[in-house]
């Protein structure tokens, strides 16, 4: 075989091993772009059955508070601000003023002990509080996964096919308020 045709196939396998990397490496941004994206749905699913839960539990304790008004309102306009939030970041300041507002409603809720006793109220309370710890879990599944895209798209190689075709990272849920920030204290 003469040389000519030695180099010629070494430079043909070269460029099919080039061709491979590079397929490989679109189609693993592709599919970690789509799984953050779908980890981003699980968020929206447990915020609409959040933000489902919360007018039937306002409306039951419109009965018992009724001059607590401002506060139901409160929690009504928070969970309307929530609803209206386009993605990560705004949605992560709206639900934690959502938060806030509910802190405030069950702090009011505290002082009637018939809405307490309550057992249409008992249940959607305890929805709420199954849906918010399914919030906690699936905003950590999706930091890790935007986590684990933002590393392909910073990492060599594949950075450069990332910015050949435009692949951008995608925001992350982070606490705004700095008090969810410090640790708790306990005193006896």
């Amino acid at each position: 075989m003469p040389i000519a045709g030695i180099v010629l196939a070494v430079l043909g396998g070269l460029l099919f091993i080039l061709i491979l990397w590079f397929v490989l490496a679109y189609n693993g941004l592709v599919s970690a772009r789509n799984q953050t994206k779908n980890a981003w749905s699980q968020i929206d699913v447990q915020l609409k059955r959040r933000h489902d839960l919360i007018p039937n539990l306002v409306e039951t304790a419109k009965g018992y508070v009724a001059h607590e008004r401002g506060t139901l309102e409160n929690v009504i306009k928070a969970r309307n601000m929530a609803m209206q939030a386009h993605g990560a970041a705004e949605a992560g300041k709206a639900e934690q003023s959502l938060t806030n507002a509910l802190g405030q409603f069950f702090v009011v809720v505290e002082q009637y002990p018939n809405l307490k006793a309550n057992e249409n109220f008992l249940k959607l309370q305890e929805e709420l509080a199954s849906t918010e710890n399914r919030i906690g879990f699936a905003r950590q599944y999706y930091n890790d996964q935007a986590t684990a895209y933002k590393t392909s798209l910073q990492s060599v190689p594949t950075n450069i096919v990332a910015g050949m075709f435009g692949f951008a990272p995608l925001e992350l849920f982070e606490l705004t308020v700095a008090g969810e920030r410090e640790v708790p204290k306990v005193q006896f």
